[in-house]
Parts: C-alpha cells; structure tokens; sequence
C-alpha cells in the first residue's frame, strides 16, 4: 500500500465538495467488481460441482487458490509496480480482472477455471491497495476519509447487493453468466478509471519497499493484531464457502432459499461494516472487536447445534445465527483497523493496513481449506465448530494483544 505523497498532491487534483469525491466514485466501480466475485461464488459452489462432475470440497479450492494468491502477492505486485504512475496500475489491475472473468466464463474445464481465478487473485491484490493508496491522495486531507469510505464502500454494496445478485444469476442463468456479468462491471470500472482519474493523479506518491514492511510485521503489538485478524478470518471462511451445503443439507433450501438466505447475510454484513465504524466511534476499538468476536463465535457454534434438529425446528435458529454472523463478522472489521492505524506511528499505517489485508486472506484461504477438509469427511457441524473455536482463539489473542 503507498504510504507517502508529495504534500501538493492534494493541492493539484482536489476541489470541495462532491466534485472532488468522483474521482473516489471511479475507484470505487473496481472495488464493487471485485467484492462481487470474491463473494458470488460461495452459493454457487453446488451447481459448479454439479456441472463440473466434482465433489465440492474438490471446487472449493477455487476459494482456497484465490485467497491465497491475492494474501502473497499483493504485497509484492504492490512493490513491483511503484514506479508506475498510479493510473496504469489501476488499469493494469482491472484489465487483468476483467480477462480472468471471461475466461472463467468460457473455462472449457476445470484447469482453465483454476488458472482464471489465480490470475483475478492477483489483479485483485494489486489493485485494492493502490485504489485506496490514490483515493486519498487526489482530495484535500479534510476529505481524505470520505474518499476512503467511498473506496471501501464499493466493497460493501457489493456485499450487501452484488452477492445476492451473483446469487441469482448463477441459480437462474448458470454459473458461468456470474463471471460474465462481473467482466462486463470491470469493463465499466475500466471505462470510469479512463474518464474519471487524470493520468497525472497520485505522481510521485512513494511504495513502500520490502524493508519497511518488515519493519512493521517486527513490532510486537502489530504481530500480535495481525494474529487476531488471522484466527478471525480463519473463522469467517472455515464456513462461508459453504454456507449453500449447509442450508441444503440442514434446512432442506433449494436455490431459491438458498438465495434469499445469503441475500439476509449480505444486508445484515453491510449493516455491520457500517456498525462497527459507528459504534468503533461512540464505544472504542476495544468493546467492538471483543462484543464482534462473542457473537460471532456464539452464532457458528448456534449453526453447529442446528444440525441436530430437524429442518423445521432449526429454520429460526439457523436464520437468526446467519443475521447474527453477517452483522459480527463485518462489525469487526473497521474497528480492528482503527487499532492498527493506532498501533504504530501514523507513517507506518498504510503499511500495516496491507500486512492486514494480506492476513485477512492468508485466514480466509486456511479457513476454507480446513471446511472442505471437514465437509469431505461428512462432519457438516464440524464446521461451525471450528469457525466458532478460532473466533475464540482470536479473542483470547486480542487480550493479550491489549495486555503487551
């Protein structure tokens, strides 16, 4: 992530008001692309594995290859590119999404998927860090934070509308149209980077190189934040990717049910992103991450239970576990990188925000691979097991993270 500029960056690109925000609005049609395929995929799954003669956990490495190469070479594509102005990176960065996305679509098999994947992994990793890098590069310091929750927001809807809307398409026009219509979003990104970012915008910002990131990851209480992001997201994905297999086989949902439960997380993941920052505000970092943690390891181990009852005894328990895991997972988020933003001089933030992103994805791609691992041995509960004992695991971290 770019953690300096010149100090008349601002000056040159920013005005006042919402005009000086559109630029944040372009950057934002990148981030809604790739929020949406990050997270359409995991209802899809089923019919994948249907289509493809694969057993799920064998197509869920799609999630566990794509967390996984976005978390390790966002950092080095970040450093690789620094010496490119900004504007071609984003492209650059969009571009190579968007032809991943059409070649998932028309993936004659397997392989050829996998190979999509990896490619949008890094696109993906390269161009959130830079898009937030410029966002509050190109505006004046009052605005800085606004352009950043545009940025952000992009992510956000595509939680709360394109999920769902992945969701849909896939169950009515199969899977391969969900990929065809997030190409066709980054071709809009595309369109906004070209007319609305100024191919001087964010020049001369500075990447920080290798030596400074290792200088952060040596502070201890970083170390120790990172460790609670981890066991947070290894939670978070132990049982997102296969959210579709558990409300098939425990509630007996076909597509439809499946598709309107999903929808339910994503509305109630926007509210808690939004939430967590206002309540982040109001109550502080601390009783946000902690009060996250509780209900979101009590709501996996409440899906855990549920697999013991019958589908119609389990309906309320399961959907209220689902609002109450959408809202907690999400609420967690901005509080925690408000304590990494704090953790350390103000220089180093950017800094340890990437090395944030990068441990959110390294947990997502661990999580997923132990819930396939899991829901290839038949132990559906297993599953809410596991993801509520790493939410637990993290909380204990983060006590003892506030204790150094």
């Amino acid at each position: 992530m770019f953690d300096a500029r010149p100090p008349d960056t601002a000056d040159t690109f920013a005005g006042s008001g919402r005009a000086a925000l559109l630029p944040a609005g372009f950057l934002a049609l990148g981030t809604f692309a790739i929020g949406t395929e990050g997270f359409m995929i995991a209802p899809l799954l089923p019919r994948m594995a249907a289509d493809l003669g694969m057993p799920v956990p064998e197509v869920a490495t799609l999630v566990v290859v794509f967390t996984l190469a976005l978390a390790l070479s966002s950092p080095v594509t970040t450093v690789l590119t620094g010496r490119m102005s900004r504007r071609r990176v984003l492209l650059l960065a969009m571009g190579l999404f968007t032809l991943g996305n059409f070649l998932a679509a028309w993936s004659p098999g397997f392989a050829v998927l996998m190979a999509a994947r990896v490619l949008m992994a890094v696109a993906a990793g390269l161009y959130t860090p830079a898009a937030n890098a410029l966002a509050g590069a190109v505006v004046a310091p009052g605005l800085r934070g606004r352009a950043l929750a545009i940025v952000s927001g992009g992510m956000t809807i595509a939680i709360a509308l394109g999920l769902p809307l992945g969701a849909l398409v896939g169950h009515a026009f199969g899977w391969r149209a969900t990929f065809l219509a997030v190409a066709l979003m980054g071709l809009v990104a595309l369109a906004g980077i070209l007319g609305g970012i100024a191919r001087e915008a964010g020049s001369g910002q500075a990447v920080a190189g290798l030596r400074a990131r290792i200088s952060v990851i040596g502070q201890r209480r970083v170390r120790r934040l990172l460790a609670v992001t981890l066991f947070w997201s290894v939670g978070a994905y132990a049982a997102y990717p296969y959210i579709a297999e558990y409300l098939s086989a425990v509630l007996g949902f076909g597509a439809g049910g499946i598709g309107a439960a999903v929808s339910m997380w994503g509305v109630f993941a926007a509210l808690g992103v939004v939430a967590g920052g206002m309540l982040n505000d109001r109550f502080g970092s601390l009783r946000v991450v902690r009060g996250s943690l509780v209900l979101l390891g009590l709501s996996f181990w409440a899906l855990a239970a549920a697999t013991g009852l019958g589908a119609q005894a389990a309906l309320l328990p399961v959907l209220g576990a689902i609002a109450a895991w959408g809202f907690s997972v999400w609420s967690f988020f901005p509080a925690q990188m408000a304590r990494l933003i704090a953790a350390g001089p103000g220089e180093q933030a950017g800094v340890a925000l990437a090395l944030n992103t990068s441990t959110m994805y390294l947990g997502f791609s661990l999580g997923s691979a132990a819930g396939a691992g899991i829901l290839g041995s038949g132990a559906l509960w297993g599953i809410g097991v596991l993801a509520g004992c790493s939410e637990l695991v993290s909380l204990l971290l983060d006590r003892r993270a506030e204790a150094a």
